[in-house]
């Protein structure tokens, strides 16, 4: 079977194909406190480009983990949140940070012994 026909089959191939991009493990968490705007996204991400962030928004709109809401008023003001199956990625955000803890005292340990 093609990697395109699992897309939607496999639970793990779909999951890993929604999270490979660069920043989606990072935004998810960023909206997972709260909605935010593009610049306060810009901000707390530092390094991302403006482009590559408007990508990975369109990206996780597009896969429906996050909501873009435009209000009309004038400046614009477009707001991003988690979906509600956004939200259901809090339980594997929890425990992503919980490894990556783990994993970091993992790294201490190995340094200490060299």
């Amino acid at each position: 079977m093609k990697n395109e026909t699992l897309f939607g089959i496999c639970p793990f191939f779909t999951t890993q194909k929604i999270l490979a991009g660069k920043w989606t493990i990072l935004i998810l968490h960023i909206l997972s406190n709260k909605e935010k705007r593009f610049n306060e996204l810009q901000r707390e991400l530092g390094e991302i480009t403006q482009a590559t962030l408007t990508k990975q928004l369109k990206q996780l709109e597009h896969d429906g983990l996050i909501h873009r809401e435009v209000y009309a008023q004038v400046p614009p003001k477009v707001e991003y949140s988690l979906t509600s199956i956004g939200k259901n990625f809090q339980k594997v955000l929890d425990e992503l940070e919980n490894w990556g803890a783990d994993y970091i005292e993992y790294l201490k340990t190995t340094a200490q012994k060299s």
